[in-house]
This record gives C-alpha cells, structure tokens and sequence, in this order.
C-alpha cells in the first residue's frame, strides 16, 4: 500500500507542476559551477552520441541515446497548420514539429501551401520492417537511418513532385533560417553517399543552419569545419553566436567555459560541440 501511495503522490505531483513523461532526457552528467563571472560546465563523454548535431550515417550509427525523448504523433500536434499528414501514424520530435509548422506557416504568406508530411520518425524495429520489405535500394538499415533520430522529416506537395513543386523551391531557399537544411543535395552525394533527395530535410537548429546554407555545406562538411576552426562566432538576427568544438577522443570529462545560454550536441564521432548566445 505504501508503494502505491508514493507513486498516486508522484503522478500528483507530475500533474501540479506540468512534467512531461515524454520530454526524459537520456542520462548525461552535466555538472556546472560559477566562478565570479565566469560559468563552468563538466561534460560527460556520452553526449557525443546526442544532441540535434549527429551525424548518422554508414560509419556512424544511431545509438539509443541519441533518440529525442521529446516523440509526438503529429496528428494530435496542436500547432498542425499548412500541412497534410499522408497517414495518422507520423511521428517527430515536438521541438521538430513546433519549428516545422513556423516554416509553414512563413511559406503561406508567400502563397505556398501544399505540403504534405510523408514520413517522419522511425523506431529501429521499423526501420528494420522497412528494410527487410523494401531492400537497399530503398531504405537503410535499422539505426543507419536519419529517420531513427526524430530530426528528419520527408516533405512532399500535394501538387508536383518534389524537385518541381513550389514547395520543394521555397524550402530549399528558405529552410535554414527554421533551422532545417536539404540533407541530400544533388551536387554533394559523393559526399554524403546518398542519392540526391529533395524531399529530406533535417533538423539542426539556428545558427548552424545560417552557416551550411551560407557556405554552402552539407552537415559532414560542417562538422569538419567547426572541427578544424574549434571556435566560430556568427551574428544572426541580432544575436551573437559562439561555436566551440571539443575533441573527447580518449576523454572521459571535459571542464569548459559558456555563456549564460548554451545548447550542447555530440557530433556521434568523438567530438562535442558548444553553442552559447550573448
């Protein structure tokens, strides 16, 4: 009877101050301090393999730390507004979903509106189902696929096919400023090593998409980049940026410098990548 009366308070208490089952974050030892003026965080190597900044791909795959937490079905998102689901069974991350519908709702005061959602997150079972139905040439295995990470959506348009629509134009010219980038453009798949698809966008937040649309990057290219600079500051929307790069190869903790506001991503190879704002 005790047992059931902590768990009634517990949900009560979940209840009274809005927590949210879905939005558990993985296990990762984020210490912090302040000295004077200064913040200090410790990180843990495990956040390698988390963040929105992951690259997944043959060499490197998704591990179960890497999935967002934050999962919704689509059909019940509330902000679902300038968009078409093609089935009732999409999912995404709701920080993916609440960007998606700002970008769509921006493309209908251009007079673009016809998109349609046709894939969004996948499980590893059934990325693995999907694989062993539609083979290689179609689907990558389980936990290879972008898919599995809750940041990759596949859009199309009611109207035309997606390398012809006006919706494919306007979010190849206008996605990055939500955050998103085209993930498999033509004229890079001997870099990312997958087929040209117009369709796919992927979620890597503001300001890291600002600097792969204006460099012209794809995300392999961008984490070589900041990997090789190990520090960038970029002004957006009148907000400066600091991007700093950690190389935990052979480390277990790291003790680093941030800003007031900060957001942290692994690059799910050895590096971690620090984002704070002024």
């Amino acid at each position: 009877m005790k047992k059931i009366k902590w768990i009634l308070l517990l949900v009560i208490l979940a209840l009274l101050f809005g927590y949210k089952f879905n939005d558990l974050s993985p296990k990762i030892n984020i210490s912090e301090e302040k000295t004077g003026n200064t913040s200090y965080i410790t990180i843990e190597n495990d956040q390698i393999y988390y963040g929105n900044l992951l690259l997944v791909n043959q060499d490197n795959p998704v591990q179960d730390i890497g999935v967002k937490r934050d999962i919704i079905n689509l059909i019940e998102h509330q902000n679902q507004i300038g968009y078409q689901l093609l089935d009732h069974n999409i999912k995404i991350s709701e920080q993916v979903a609440e960007r998606f519908s700002a970008m769509v709702n921006a493309a209908k005061k251009d007079h673009v509106d016809h998109f349609m959602i046709n894939s969004g997150f996948r499980s590893f079972e059934e990325q693995n189902q999907l694989y062993e139905e539609m083979g290689s040439a179609y689907a990558l295995p389980a936990g290879f696929s972008e898919h599995n990470l809750g940041l990759a959506l596949d859009v199309g348009s009611t109207l035309h096919k997606m390398e012809e629509a006006e919706e494919g134009k306007w979010l190849e010219k206008n996605s990055w400023k939500y955050g998103f980038i085209l993930r498999y453009p033509k004229d890079k798949t001997a870099i990312t090593g997958i087929q040209y698809e117009p369709w796919h966008f992927r979620y890597v937040g503001l300001p890291h998409s600002a600097i792969m649309y204006e460099k012209n990057l794809t995300l392999e290219q961008y984490l070589d980049y900041v990997k090789k600079k190990k520090s960038i500051s970029v002004h957006y929307e009148g907000k400066k940026y600091y991007i700093s790069y950690y190389d935990f190869k052979g480390e277990v903790s790291q003790k680093i410098a941030v800003t007031s506001n900060y957001e942290i991503s692994g690059d799910n190879k050895s590096g971690i990548i620090v984002t704070g704002t002024e």
